[in-house]
């Protein structure tokens, strides 16, 4: 980390989907406060509280002088709490999260294509609000470098196209569409492609395991992102973070998702780095794979990541605000 050589950084964290096993994958320092308390209202909303207190405990007398936190809804409020600077960073304009955070946050930092009638909308005062370039993959894939060895080996590729499958997020409070719906599309894939499915937390890798699956391989353990792209031939995914990443890294991208675009997915859509098709079939999936090659990830993209990157740095460093 960056930051690491100058500053002293303290990272919190909760077990969520792959969090955990990423943060280890990059030997980033991390300690884990609270866990996630589902998709219920009642439960996030007493979660919420619970947590706030635990990070209080956490943090006090920690000496803190400034709070980053890209979609935390806590870290502004508890920031605020400890009466410490603190900037909120979100590229989803659906999250009801949001308005806690825009509240308490002293900056907040949004993709340049985001709306801002809708940020607003959700008590952000204009005064907060930076637009930074590009979209948020870009911050941290703009140093990204083609994997120089493969360090993630196949059982048995078979000839066959490799298709990495992220499903929908069963437990997030932004997500309203449907949940299960790619069954039918994995159990038709199996036989024509390599299909690697990324499961979002144990909930739904015991799902997958299930035994009308078998011929899928649903991953243990996260993998670095170097070694998915490495291996992609097309990248399916069901919303979220890592469909935005491989459209930018040049992957062949189809999002799936069954809820309302974001306008960053939206953005990246009419820039053809990916398509949205609800619903998809096998025959789609073999015509797109045979239509759509790998292409070399956006430049300009990557250069707007590096820009954000020195602006967020730059705001974080600062003293001022």
């Amino acid at each position: 980390m960056d930051l690491q050589k100058d500053h002293d950084v303290l990272l919190t964290c909760r077990p969520l989907a792959n969090t955990i096993e990423l943060l280890d994958i990059h030997a980033i320092p991390y300690h884990i406060i609270g866990k996630h308390y589902g998709k219920s209202i009642v439960n996030k909303t007493l979660g919420f509280i619970i947590r706030i207190c635990q990070l209080l405990v956490f943090l006090c007398g920690k000496n803190i002088d400034v709070a980053i936190s890209h979609s935390s809804f806590y870290s502004p409020v508890v920031a605020w709490l400890l009466g410490i600077r603190s900037i909120y960073l979100n590229d989803n304009e659906h999250a009801e999260g949001n308005r806690v955070s825009f509240v308490f946050a002293d900056k907040i930092m949004m993709p340049e294509f985001v709306n801002l009638k809708n940020i607003k909308k959700q008590w952000a005062r204009e005064k907060k609000i930076i637009q930074y370039p590009g979209v948020k993959e870009g911050v941290y894939l703009w140093h990204c470098k083609p994997a120089t060895s493969n360090t993630f080996e196949f059982d048995d590729r078979e000839n066959k196209k490799v298709i990495f499958i992220r499903p929908e997020p069963w437990t997030a409070q932004y997500y309203q569409g449907e949940t299960n719906f790619i069954d039918t599309l994995l159990l038709e894939l199996k036989d024509t492609a390599k299909i690697m499915l990324l499961p979002r937390g144990d909930v739904q890798k015991g799902y997958y395991r299930q035994d009308k699956f078998v011929g899928i391989t649903v991953l243990e353990k996260s993998i670095s992102l170097t070694d998915i792209m490495a291996n992609c031939d097309l990248f399916i995914g069901a919303g979220g973070t890592m469909t935005r990443e491989a459209a930018v890294l040049g992957i062949p991208t189809i999002s799936i998702y069954q809820d309302k675009l974001l306008d960053v997915d939206n953005f990246l859509i009419e820039k053809e780095s990916m398509i949205h098709k609800k619903k998809l079939d096998v025959e789609f999936v073999v015509n797109f794979l045979e239509d759509r090659g790998k292409r070399p990830p956006d430049k300009e993209l990557l250069d707007k990541g590096k820009e954000a990157y020195e602006l967020i740095k730059k705001i974080l460093l600062n003293n001022t605000f």
